[in-house]
């Protein structure tokens, strides 16, 4: 069992809001050109990666529930963030994702039910742990939304390894999270 470490995709290994301000769908990245890795993601991840720890992608995407996008559109923007990344030597173990959003936001009726791999559920972890084969307890979680932290701890890791990003906040982006676990026995 190898541990890993969990990364929410949207502002915390790509730009979403600032990508997303001037389209038709503020908040949902559908456009694989669009994609650009934040400041410092792509190094952080290959940092993290160095002493064996797994990278797994987890991300809601709940645009599809809302009809505003496709399961296509979501999977050509994972794959673009997988090239990005292999610019810098980084291979993600997963990329695991969400697309249901539960009424009223949700109309798509195959995705607008509740389900547990939405976040803060922990879903997504527990299957990327299951088909893995991964170590929860000595696994980390970063994210920039406290959805992120709470779907951590719901899949059993340590409050202590899900960290919270972003401006203003202790850790302000992914290469301090980065350090901090690096650091860590």
């Amino acid at each position: 069992m190898r541990p890993t470490v969990f990364l929410d995709r949207d502002d915390t290994l790509i730009d979403n809001k600032d990508a997303t301000a001037h389209t038709p769908t503020p908040g949902d990245l559908l456009d694989p050109a669009l994609v650009r890795l934040l400041p410092g993601a792509g190094e952080a991840c290959a940092r993290l990666q160095q002493p064996g720890l797994q990278l797994v992608v987890i991300t809601n995407q709940g645009g599809v529930a809302q009809g505003l996008c496709t399961l296509q559109q979501v999977e050509a923007v994972n794959d673009r963030l997988r090239q990005l990344l292999r610019g810098f030597g980084v291979e993600l173990a997963g990329i695991y994702y969400s697309p249901n959003r539960p009424p009223p936001a949700g109309i798509v009726p195959r995705f607008s039910t509740p389900h547990p791999w939405r976040k803060p559920g922990p879903g997504m972890l527990l299957a990327a742990a299951a088909d893995l084969n991964l170590d929860l307890p000595r696994s980390w979680c970063i994210g920039d939304a406290p959805r992120d932290v709470e779907a951590g701890v719901a899949a059993g890791l340590s409050p202590h390894r899900c960290l919270r990003i972003g401006p203003g906040l202790p850790l302000a982006d992914l290469a301090a999270a980065a350090d901090l676990i690096l650091r860590s026995p």
